[in-house]
């Protein structure tokens, strides 16, 4: 450091000192010039804020570029393409759109025996199934297959330790309770000695289940389904009942389509036309994809499609009643339905047909149901009485009319009507005189 009593240090500091610093020299002179860069920032921001200038989002901009028709527009394919728009489309969704009737609920209860649930696995071919109490409304919980395979396989490895147990102790088995030899697996397994009657809730293997609203998010449930690590839930309706089922799966389909394994069956397509130009459609199917295979013809209206999705409820609507087998509905239009196959609580599968003729079709109202219909013509009937009233009816307002408002013959001018005399003055009065010529007449 140089000696401040130094002359040389004395001038070169005063030189400092009297020359004028140049802004980039000074510490504030890159300050002040990014004042205005940071006070533009937090005016655009304060806009933004306030609504008062328009942004436009990363998810707005990405909906744009997914809208446009150009096949390879922003380097999608079209699979990527139908991912992405259900990606962004799955915010709007609810636990209700994408959830399983309760009709279609595979459930079992919770005293069912070991041998019946390995049974009701293979005919629902499911490996999740809803455990309840009394019926479907009293849940409680779910049982997976895997843990039933692995009670299976600890109860059998318990019943071949004892065996062996008693094979090295040298007891030999009572001749009364002496089984036939059971089969084996490796490893000396006896399967045969695991109890088959013991209830399920006498295990150990029934699970906890969710319970979401309808009206949740799906999106909602899906991250709290990776939370729970339960990928099973029961929609409940407002009084506490079962309404529906859905899985993880159901959401995760909803973005990637259907997702098939080598256990699924292939049912075919829900509505296909026949080689005599029919339709032959699973009441399940939901009216747009029946309108998409029929026509255009085919349109219940807007009110019906508020209220129902599939076409099997459609005509339950539209017959005012569960329609059963072989019945035939009028449709729009000259879309007639025959009732394939049902039973007494749904329709299962529907023939379609147009202009066979086999109805005889009054005139329909398109998007009301028949009983609305009916009360529509009983309301008409009422607003006008004079066609349904008869002669009868006439005759009965003519005779209850009061005396003064029916004609008087008279041959002179009318006068005013006179007040009755009271019965004392009526008798005092004498007879009336019989007109001249009268007993000669008679």
């Amino acid at each position: 450091m140089p000696d401040p009593s130094d002359s040389r240090y004395r001038t070169t500091a005063a030189e400092a000192a009297t020359t004028p610093a140049s802004p980039e020299a000074t510490p504030e002179g890159p300050r002040a010039e990014r004042v205005p860069d940071r006070h533009d920032r937090w005016i655009d921001r304060l806009l933004s804020r306030l609504r008062l200038r328009s942004a436009t989002s990363a998810r707005q901009n990405l909906e744009d570029v997914l809208e446009d028709n150009a096949p390879a527009a922003a380097g999608f394919t079209p699979e990527e393409r139908s991912m992405l728009r259900n990606i962004l489309d799955l915010r709007e969704s609810r636990v209700n759109d994408l959830a399983q009737p309760r009709a279609d609920i595979m459930a079992v209860q919770k005293d069912i025996s070991l041998a019946a649930l390995m049974q009701s696995f293979e005919d629902a071919g499911h490996t999740r199934l809803i455990v309840f109490d009394d019926t479907l409304d009293d849940p409680v919980g779910m049982v997976h297959i895997k843990d039933l395979v692995k009670h299976l396989f600890a109860e059998a490895k318990k019943a071949t330790r004892k065996r062996r147990t008693r094979a090295k102790a040298g007891e030999a088995p009572d001749a009364a309770s002496a089984k036939p030899e059971a089969p084996k697996v490796n490893g000396g397994l006896d399967l045969g000695a695991v109890d088959l009657s013991v209830p399920l809730a006498a295990t150990r293997l029934i699970r906890p289940i969710l319970f979401v609203p309808p009206s949740m998010p799906a999106i909602d449930l899906l991250a709290r389904m990776q939370a729970t690590r339960i990928q099973l839930a029961l929609v409940i309706d407002e009084y506490g009942g079962t309404d529906g089922l859905i899985a993880m799966e159901d959401i995760v389909e909803s973005i990637v389509g259907d997702i098939e394994d080598e256990h699924d069956v292939d049912d075919g397509k829900t509505v296909s036309q026949t080689a005599d130009g029919a339709y032959v459609a699973d009441a399940r199917a939901r009216l747009e994809e029946v309108r998409e295979v029929v026509g255009p013809d085919f349109d219940p209206g807007a009110e019906v499609s508020e209220e129902v999705d599939t076409l099997g409820g459609y005509l339950t609507v539209l017959a005012g009643h569960v329609p059963v087998r072989g019945e035939l509905l009028a449709g729009p239009c000259e879309l007639e339905f025959e009732i394939i196959d049902a039973d007494p609580r749904r329709v299962k599968r529907v023939k379609i047909t147009r202009g066979r003729g086999l109805i005889s079709r009054p005139a329909p109202v398109r998007g009301r149901r028949r009983d609305e219909e009916d009360q529509a013509a009983a309301a008409a009937l009422a607003s006008d009485p004079a066609p349904a009233a008869g002669p009868a009816a006439a005759m009965a307002t003519r005779s209850a009319a009061p005396a003064a408002d029916l004609p008087v013959a008279s041959a002179g001018p009318v006068e005013a009507p006179q007040p009755l005399p009271s019965p004392a003055t009526q008798a005092q009065r004498p007879p009336p005189a019989k007109p001249p010529g009268s007993e000669a007449g008679a």
